[in-house]
This record gives C-alpha cells, sequence and structure tokens, in this order.
C-alpha cells in the first residue's frame, strides 16, 4: 500500500493501531537506488502523475534515470533517484535542463518510438521542463538550494516501512522563496536555460488584473481551498489550476476585468440549472473540461463553487 504525505511535513513516527494499541512500524531502508527506481516507474501516474517514456534513456554520454511526460502541461520531466547526500542537485539539475534543451529533436523521438505516437515538436511546452530528484532524504543545504520560486528542480524524498507502507513527501518551497534569476545571470549557460524555463507564480497572474478582480481571485481561491483535503494550487503559463489526487478538476484565467473558470468535466456531467456556464467542448480554450464560466464579481460565488465542488468529486 503507497501511503502519501505532501508537503513538507516531518514524518514523526508511523504506527498501526490494532484495537486501540499502537506499535510504531519500523523504516525499512532501501539498499539500493534502482529499488526506487523501480517503485516510482511502476507507479508513476499514481505517485506524480506523469507517463513513463523511458527507462536508463542515454543520451550524449548522460544516462537519465527515467524520462516522463506530463500530458496536461505538455512538457517532459527527468527524474534522477540518489541516495548520495553529497550531490549538487542545483548544478546536476541545470546540467540536464540544458541537455534537453539543445537536443529537443531527441526526446521528441524517444518518445514517439517509446510509446508509438506522433507528438510534434511544437506540441511540447519547453518552458515547462523540469528536473525531479527522488532520494530517501536530503541535506538542509539541499533543501535550501533549491528554495527558489522560480527554480525547475523539485526534491520529492521517499521512505518505506515494514509493513509494505511507502510515504512519499515533495519538498515545498517556502512562502518566502526568492528569485534565483539574479544568481545565473553572470553565468552563460545557467542563464540560457533560466531564460527558456519558466516556473510560473500566481504573481505572474495578477500583474494585468485590476485591484478588484485580484481581490475577487484571491476569495475565489481560498474558498476553493476548502472544498476538500489537500487541493494543490499549481500555476502555469496560461492558467492557475486546483488539483487533487493528481487531477486539476478547474482552471481560472485572470484577465484585467474578469476572470474565466473552465471545469474539467464533460459537458451534462454537472448539474447547472441556472446556466450560467457556457458548452466548450467544441471550442478553442485553455484548461481541460467542456464548461466555461465568466466570473466578474462575487454576485454568484456560492452557486459557482457548487459547481466546482462537483468537479471535484
Amino acid at each position: 500500500m503507497l501511503n502519501l504525505f505532501k508537503g513538507s511535513i516531518k514524518i514523526m513516527g508511523i504506527y498501526a493501531n490494532k484495537n486501540g494499541t499502537i506499535a510504531q512500524i519500523k523504516e525499512k531502508p532501501f539498499k539500493l537506488e534502482k529499488e526506487i527506481q523501480q517503485l516510482f516507474e511502476s507507479n508513476l501516474n499514481t505517485i506524480m502523475g506523469l507517463e513513463l517514456v523511458k527507462s536508463e534513456f542515454s543520451i550524449k554520454n548522460k544516462r537519465i534515470d527515467s524520462l516522463a511526460y506530463d500530458a496536461q502541461n505538455k512538457a517532459f520531466i527527468i527524474i534522477e533517484y540518489k541516495r548520495d547526500k553529497n550531490i549538487s542537485v542545483v548544478d546536476q539539475g541545470f546540467t540536464y535542463l540544458s541537455l534537453m534543451l539543445e537536443n529537443k529533436a531527441d526526446f521528441i523521438v524517444e518518445y514517439n518510438e517509446s510509446l508509438k505516437k506522433q507528438l510534434k515538436r511544437d506540441e511540447v511546452d519547453w518552458s515547462q521542463t523540469r528536473v525531479v530528484f527522488v532520494s530517501t532524504s536530503f541535506t538542509e543545504n539541499q533543501k535550501l538550494a533549491t528554495n527558489f520560486k522560480d527554480i525547475a528542480i523539485e526534491l520529492w524524498e521517499v521512505k518505506r516501512f515494514e509493513n509494505d507502507t511507502v510515504s512519499i513527501t515533495p519538498i515545498k518551497k517556502s512562502k518566502s522563496a526568492e528569485s534565483i534569476k539574479p544568481l545565473t545571470q553572470q553565468n552563460k549557460e545557467l542563464k540560457a536555460v533560466q531564460d527558456e524555463i519558466k516556473v510560473y507564480t500566481e504573481e505572474d497572474h495578477l500583474i494585468k488584473p485590476t485591484e478588484e478582480i485580484k481581490e475577487l481571485y484571491e476569495l475565489v481561491r481560498n474558498r476553493i481551498l476548502t472544498l476538500a483535503d489537500d487541493i494543490e494550487v499549481i500555476p502555469q503559463k496560461m492558467y492557475i489550476a486546483f488539483r487533487k489526487d493528481k487531477k486539476n478538476f478547474c482552471y481560472l484565467h485572470l484577465q484585467k476585468k474578469n476572470i474565466k473558470i473552465w471545469l474539467n468535466a464533460k459537458w451534462s456531467e454537472i448539474n447547472e440549472p441556472k446556466g450560467i456556464a457556457n458548452d466548450v467542448s467544441n471550442k478553442g480554450h485553455y484548461g481541460y473540461g467542456d464548461y466555461e464560466i465568466d466570473i466578474k464579481d462575487d454576485s454568484q460565488l456560492e452557486y459557482i463553487l457548487s459547481l466546482i465542488k462537483e468537479a471535484v468529486n
């Protein structure tokens, strides 16, 4: 059984409850990096919502442990598994990002040959590329080195326990995380990577809207987060997605004087008696789903939240 723990919460202990008496479950350490790799690759969609493209992908004398694809964001993801606590995840991460950006065609070919599909180069959003390091633990220095709001490097900690339970913890950036751009401007290679790859934040989407729309977004955002546990806010290039259980259920596109909301559901799957949503199943739009709602104020917020809640479920 996989027991997924999100956030940067320190796990003090895992216990089994038998008739009201708890007994601590001891950790069963991974002996080899390969064990971690096999666990992730066999459950990549469950753990990270990704599609495995190739295990042990070799390119330009480099070997990538797992090459994955993020279908929702149309981007390649490089995954590396580490037990060595002395590595520089930033240096290695930027090396892999640079490798991908310089050899885009090779990644497309590998995707098409491995998955028997016909992905085109212009269908990939290369700006959303990222590197994920997976380890049983990271040092404080490694965590601090990646604590930048706009760095395309993620750290995930994994631990295994004796009752076949596995805890998987993405290390979250702190709310006060700064930009890495000032540190990359003096290095030509790092700057080239940082200029092409963009890690979007909510602040990026709050530049153009009026103050009224900014306040409306904060209200809608906070209310969505109360609809269920473990909802994540995922800023992307054209929208801010809300995700639960590895699935985006709602998308907000902030414009100057309004917010467009898309619900990830097929038309007629949501009971919508007031008719305020538009059917965009045959119309181009950002995000996924057939429901589009235009909101300019909070006059129908409670009703809209009821529709969003249906999309969550």
